[in-house]
């Protein structure tokens, strides 16, 4: 199978290496399928090949479903219906309103995402386990443990109480553990992989945990812990922090060009990004923000081989925090009249009636090209299902990102495009630090320099082209997360660590607190009724 010969091919993805040593089989396939005894990793690519089933899954629905979870249930994005079109059954309005059940569509597929790619590394750290010792196995086990651990993160960042499973062969079903022993297993399981993690970053080991990867998410763990376990542990944040800027200062650096570390060429030359999820058009599929979150009228502007469609944008609401003059993240969203690149308006030829169904005149057939406008308003003709109409103003509603830019080499038919996703970078771990000091941690001197929140995020401002701050407070933190992680998944964790997740926004009302978790989906509990459902649902 021909692997695409642009920048991504000149690095090896788990996923795609598993793809070209099985000859273009399946990749889902039982581990137990693919290794024996008899047939045990010998060295560091097979070790890395036979890794790749949990590498796959993780990719499978990053983007997708996880992604939704995170940032449908916030002010970040909005899937509104339009005349009808993407109601879907409600499953995005449920997400928006905050009135999802226990058989909501992500819930149910984001469980299943989580415990498969937990079981997929269970199985394999059982089988390396049983291999002849050599460096090559004792990397490979302390990366089946991290990712293990980073999906348990994630699971309990989303479900909080959910079980612990260790081992490939269970004899019964699992019974809930506390969210505070899930924290506690993430975080040894961590602290015992990273003596054993690899250094080197970039080609090498992209998409594939690293040493700088578990301080990450260390840090992560740590800046949440009183949401997780009614503890605080910023201290501990800043110390994981410290670690990166530190003993990786030679590593990691923010790029100049804050776009290009989400481009589609985006990859391991990319110098701030700890952590990525590899995307690519034809073989590592899953990543289509273009597909779902631009306009009709936008193909033409970014060379794109397919209709992308009208269905995604962010609330008015998120839309306004980006405010600052000279904000090269401005240009991540897209308001207002629309031009080609050639400065020509961008047209779509309509009736009056097409472009505005409101309209009455006699003359309602007669023919207009309508300038596309993307409107920060998306004011609704449905209430009852968050409809904001189907005539060329409603499609428009709503400000759309091109964070994750347009990649003309999309593939037509699925519309997957190639960006990679960084899941951790360096900016994350700069404003993590930031707020661990605001919420009582005591700065800390890195390379010689006293790094209090404000000379944090002037690093990044200064990058953005934003202006420096004399100081900052916490809230205003929050809104520099926002600016600077928009659409990345991280903005449902932001909100409930601000106490702001029951905030009213976009049409969104609901305020109660049990919607900090999702529930454990039902279909779970008919086959395992050791399964505890979190309160309120």
């Amino acid at each position: 199978m021909k692997i695409l010969t642009d920048m991504k091919s000149k690095y090896l993805v788990p996923a795609l290496l598993t793809l070209s040593l099985a000859a273009c089989t399946k990749l889902d396939v039982d581990v137990e399928s693919e290794l024996t005894p008899s047939n045990f990793p010998t060295n560091e690519e097979s070790f890395i090949a036979a890794t790749g089933p949990v590498y796959t899954r993780f990719r499978s629905n990053f983007a997708i479903d996880y992604w939704r979870l995170q940032e449908l249930s916030t002010d970040e994005a909005i899937i509104p219906a339009r005349d009808g079109n993407y109601d879907d059954g409600g499953q995005y309005r449920f997400m928006h309103y905050h009135t999802w059940t226990a058989d909501h569509p992500y819930a149910k597929s984001i469980w299943e995402w989580g415990f498969g790619g937990i079981n997929s590394a269970n199985r394999i750290l059982s089988l390396f386990e049983a291999a002849p010792a050599s460096a090559a196995r004792t990397t490979s086990l302390a990366e089946m443990r991290t990712m293990r651990a980073l999906f348990y993160f994630f699971m309990m960042d989303l479900y909080g109480n959910v079980p612990i499973i260790k081992d490939a062969v269970i004899a019964e079903p699992p019974s809930t553990a506390a969210r505070k022993d899930v924290f506690a297993f993430v975080e040894s399981e961590l602290k015992a992989a990273l003596p054993d993690l690899s250094a080197v970053a970039g080609q090498k080991t992209y998409g594939r945990p690293t040493k700088w990867l578990a301080y990450a998410l260390l840090a992560k763990l740590y800046l949440n812990a009183d949401v997780y376990t009614g503890q605080s542990r910023y201290a501990d944040a800043v110390a994981m922090a410290d670690f990166i800027l530190n003993d990786a200062s030679t590593i990691y650096s923010l790029d100049a060009d804050y776009m290009s570390v989400f481009a589609p060429t985006n990859g391991p030359l990319t110098k701030e990004t700890i952590f990525a999820v590899p995307y690519d058009a034809n073989v590592a599929t899953g990543n289509q923000f273009s597909r779902y979150g631009l306009h009709t009228g936008l193909q033409k502007k970014y060379n794109l081989p397919f209709r992308p469609s009208i269905a995604m944008s962010t609330t008015r609401d998120f839309y306004l925090k980006f405010n600052l003059t000279g904000d090269q993240r401005n240009k991540t969203l897209l308001a207002g009249k629309q031009y080609e690149n050639d400065g020509s308006p961008i047209l779509i030829a309509t009736t009056k009636k097409g472009m505005d169904n409101a309209y009455t005149g006699a003359d309602g057939a007669a023919k207009i090209n309508y300038h596309l406008e993307f409107t920060p308003e998306m004011p609704l003709v449905k209430e009852n299902t968050m409809d904001v109409g189907n005539d060329e103003i409603g499609k428009a509603r709503g400000v759309r990102s091109i964070k994750f830019y347009p990649d003309p080499a999309t593939n037509p038919d699925t519309r997957n495009q190639g960006n990679d996703f960084p899941v951790f970078r360096l900016a994350d771990v700069l404003l993590m630090k930031a707020e661990a000091i605001l919420r009582g941690a005591a700065p800390t001197v890195v390379k010689g320099e006293l790094q209090t929140p404000a000379i944090l995020v002037n690093k990044i401002r200064l990058r953005a082209g934003a202006p420096a701050v004399g100081a900052i407070t916490l809230d205003e933190l929050l809104d520099e997360r926002a600016r600077e992680l928009a659409w990345e998944g991280w903005r449902r964790n932001d909100l409930i660590r601000f106490g702001k997740y029951e905030d009213s926004w976009g049409f969104k009302t609901n305020k109660e607190t049990f919607r900090r978790l999702y529930p454990v989906p039902n279909s779970e509990r008919s086959l395992n009724p050791k399964l505890v459902q979190n309160p309120g649902y």
